[in-house]
């Protein structure tokens, strides 16, 4: 056996895999070299001539697995079909990767050649040669984009130095602060700090801090962290404020000459019982020839905010609202999204309006898409209307029964289309005024949510209908879609196999009615059962992502071939693009630039996805909050993930989610089983699968890491 030196200089042994890896790393560093066998052993201190021997014989087993070229007898060189490569930097547990543009297989990037790139940070790297069969490896030259240079922390000053203190799969490393860059911050306050550089061979980055967030555990403090972690704004400019304070609402009789005006028209909103934002409203009346005027009246929004001004480049490059468990972080200023553009009971407003006739079926007989000018009779919160729907009495009954009943004629006939029916139970919290969560409730999907619902779906179908699906011989505009692609088969077949060990079936091939009528018929089946949320939640996990496009794919969860945004201008830009494309096109104008818009799109998906990430986050701090007065307490609960690290468990009672580390499942030595979903006990064969039922104990609640523990009760 060949030998490698311990740090304290006597040699140990160095078994046949050590070996292999030493070589390749030799040729892997040295890509234009040649060496034979001795050169090998003596770079590798090895002496023993049995020893040399082995090297060669190794070189001749690298050269069979392609690994290695013969250039001249015993003299070999690394076969480089290696060269450059680019892609974006990936991180699973300790290990990093490369995920290549091309679409190519994840290339593992050990922890000394990373050349500090972080977690989606753009790169370019050198893939080594590799032998056959074996994972492909490489080492970062170039980082061309960071993906963030901004971190949030917690800070440690000492006398002499500050670090900021990281706790993220980000980065692993804290950033090393000079005094003079500490900019106020005083010792365990959260900050936010900037990447100034990061030395080749220096163990840490340095960094200045640039805005002092707060004391850790102040509910303001760490909303504001939350939001900062995902890149998102927690604070208004100034000047963006000042400009949007200047608008006036503007509604002259100039302005409500060149518009239909419905202010007669009974008309309504229904929205959350903590909304200010209401940008949407319906209105209903019976017409002379007996079919319903169904109107969708939308905040005109872009009237007042013209493109290109500095409201307009906030909100864009913002792309949506965030809604964080305990606050709305709003795209748009407050005086236009709680004031002028908020439709408002007894106020007039200006509106964009899809405005139907349809009868007593809910088919539609016309439409006309429009500007408006509307007043709204009442608020409703959605508590509200739903007890007028169940119980038949109270303000406007009429009209609410009557968009009630034609909403769910309208929902019938998309389920028969091949709509999927994805109403999850949302998590909420009651939260005293410090921040703090005093209770869990669950928000369910009633027929006053549904109903506004459907008329919302009809009304941005209707849009992206009229725009993509021009009168014969029109050409098609540019336009913002709202697009979601069929699931990926793997996807749907993984999950249909997953939810067979619960006793269910899912049809995975066929019509598209067919497979979603399956789906629907799998979510109604789950409803009140202990796996219902488990279940819900690989099914929307088995599906494509929705996102925008100028590239229509119709939507696939709704089964519409033509499916946009136009109905929530004051919390989502790709509304506001939508607005102005109809009104140019109304005008008689030019497609716009598609790769342009397709950019937009891009950035407005992205936005979504942070805003959605960091909701989630809000969510989880407080769920852990809300645990942290419930140490030592037992609940039931059920497997809602399994990793190789350990077992995670939702509570039934209230939704709270934690992990039982593998390293307290102490009775055996357990294997983690991926095709199973499961861990399985080496000696006892106890195993703990995803969707069982289990008992835990409450034993830690960690709120900077975001994290619950729990222990088997």
């Amino acid at each position: 056996m060949a030998k490698k030196r311990n740090k304290s200089g006597a040699s140990t042994k160095m078994n046949k895999k050590e070996l292999v890896r030493n070589i390749i790393n030799v040729f892997n560093e040295n890509t234009e070299k040649t060496y034979n066998y001795k050169q090998i052993s003596t770079l590798l201190e090895i002496k023993s001539e049995s020893q040399r021997i082995f090297i060669n014989q190794l070189l001749y087993e690298l050269l069979d697995e392609d690994f290695l070229v013969e250039i001249s007898r015993g003299k070999f060189k690394v076969n480089s079909r290696g060269g450059y490569i680019e892609g974006v930097i990936d991180r699973q547990g300790v290990k990093t990767y490369l995920i290549p543009d091309d679409g190519g297989e994840p290339v593992f990037i050990p922890e000394r050649k990373t050349n500090h790139a972080l977690l989606n940070d753009r790169v370019k790297v050198f893939l080594y040669a590799h032998r056959k069969g074996q994972q492909p490896e490489g080492e970062v030259v170039e980082i061309t984009k960071r993906a963030k240079d901004t971190f949030v922390g917690i800070l440690d000053v000492s006398e002499n130095y500050a670090f900021l203190m990281l706790d993220n799969r980000i980065m692993t490393n804290d950033i090393f602060i000079p005094k003079n860059k500490l900019n106020g911050g005083k010792n365990g306050q959260k900050v936010i700090v900037k990447l100034l550089g990061w030395e080749p061979n220096a163990k840490n980055p340095i960094g200045e801090v640039i805005d002092v967030l707060g004391d850790k555990g102040d509910n303001n403090t760490e909303m504001h962290a939350i939001l900062a972690e995902f890149g998102l704004p927690y604070k208004y400019p100034v000047e963006v404020e000042a400009a949007a304070d200047k608008i006036d609402a503007g509604i002259t009789p100039e302005e409500v000459a060149k518009r239909i005006d419905m202010r007669g028209v009974t008309t309504f909103t229904v929205d959350p019982r903590d909304a200010k934002d209401f940008d949407d409203a319906l209105s209903l009346r019976r017409l002379p020839n007996g079919l319903w005027e169904v109107g969708v009246h939308i905040a005109d929004v872009t009237h007042y905010v013209r493109p290109d001004s500095i409201i307009d480049e906030e909100g864009r490059e913002r792309a949506t609202s965030v809604y964080l468990v305990d606050r709305t972080i709003p795209m748009l200023p407050e005086h236009l999204s709680n004031g002028i553009c908020s439709l408002r009971p007894n106020e007039d407003k200006l509106t964009y309006s899809v405005i139907f006739q349809m009868n007593e079926a809910a088919e539609i007989q016309h439409y006309e898409i429009a500007k408006t000018v509307t007043c709204s009779d009442r608020r409703f919160t959605y508590e509200e209307a739903q007890a007028v729907i169940e119980t038949a009495e109270g303000e406007y009954k009429e009209e609410i029964l009557t968009m009630d009943r034609l909403a769910k004629l309208l929902r019938q006939k998309r389920f028969d289309s091949g709509a999927i029916a994805f109403d999850r139970v949302e998590v909420r919290f009651e939260i005293d005024e410090k921040g703090k969560p005093v209770s869990v409730f669950f928000k369910e999907q009633k027929d006053s949510n549904k109903m506004i619902e459907e008329f919302m779906l009809l009304a941005n179908k209707t849009v992206a209908t009229h725009i993509g699906k021009p009168g014969k011989g029109q050409p098609v505009k540019t336009f913002v879609y709202r697009i979601h692609d069929v699931p990926n088969p793997d996807k749907l077949n993984n999950f249909a196999a997953f939810i067979k060990r619960f006793g269910y079936t899912l049809k995975t091939s066929g019509k598209q009615t067919a497979i979603s009528g399956s789906i629907n018929h799998l979510l109604d089946e789950v409803q009140g059962k202990k796996e219902q949320n488990l279940i819900e939640t690989l099914a929307i996990r088995s599906m494509a992502k929705a996102i925008y496009s100028t590239a229509n794919l119709g939507h696939y969860g709704l089964a519409f071939d033509y499916y946009t945004h136009f109905t929530s201008p004051i919390r989502r830009y790709p509304d506001m693009m939508v607005h102005r494309l109809l009104e140019k096109y109304a005008d008689g104008g030019r497609s716009v630039n598609a790769s342009e818009y397709e950019e937009y799109c891009q950035h407005s998906s992205d936005m979504e996805q942070l805003a959605s990430n960091a909701e989630r986050a809000s969510i989880k701090y407080k769920q852990v909050e809300f645990m942290s007065e419930r140490l030592g307490q037992v609940f039931d609960g059920v497997i809602s993930g399994v990793t190789e690290w350990g077992i995670y468990v939702e509570l039934i009672e209230n939704k709270c989610e934690g992990m039982i580390p593998i390293r307290d499942l102490d009775d055996d030595y357990y294997t983690f089983d991926d095709k199973n979903y499961c861990l399985v006990g080496r000696r006892f064969h106890k195993k703990y699968q995803l969707g069982d039922e289990i008992t835990v104990k409450v034993a830690k609640a960690n709120l900077d890491k975001k994290q619950l523990d729990f222990v088997i009760a």
